[in-house]
């Protein structure tokens, strides 16, 4: 499967588009490219990882990701509380930013039993 076609990766594209939108008007550069860098970073991870032949590597990518939303949602309430960003606008993207860090510790989990089990040494006596 393509990356292109992962709901997170959807999701978490529009969640960088709707965090560029709405910082288009913050005057604090520094903050605005902060914020921006760490919208970018989910999806470009995401799809970096998949883009990865091993299994070991889309999970390091998909931590990646996982990060930039924990680094996101910091942001946000930050920009909401000093009224760079607008309060429910901030929150709204809080609650989906978790959401997506909810998925994607799911997708980490799944993808490293796989590689227990492909590291798994079976004997048969």
């Amino acid at each position: 499967m393509r990356f292109e076609q992962l709901d997170v990766w959807k999701r978490a594209s529009r969640l960088a588009c709707d965090v560029y939108k709405t910082t288009e008007t913050v005057q604090n550069w520094g903050f605005k490219d902060q914020i921006t860098r760490a919208a970018l970073s989910v999806p470009s991870n995401i799809a970096e990882g998949e883009e990865r032949d091993s299994l070991k590597d889309k999970v390091r990518f998909l931590y990646y990701a996982k990060g930039s939303l924990g680094e996101l949602v910091t942001q946000l309430y930050i920009g909401a509380e000093i009224d760079y960003l607008d309060k429910q606008t901030a929150l709204t993207m809080v609650k989906e930013a978790k959401e997506l860090a909810k998925i994607i510790g799911t997708l980490i989990k799944n993808k490293e039993s796989q590689i227990k089990e492909e590291n798994a040494d079976y004997h048969v006596d």
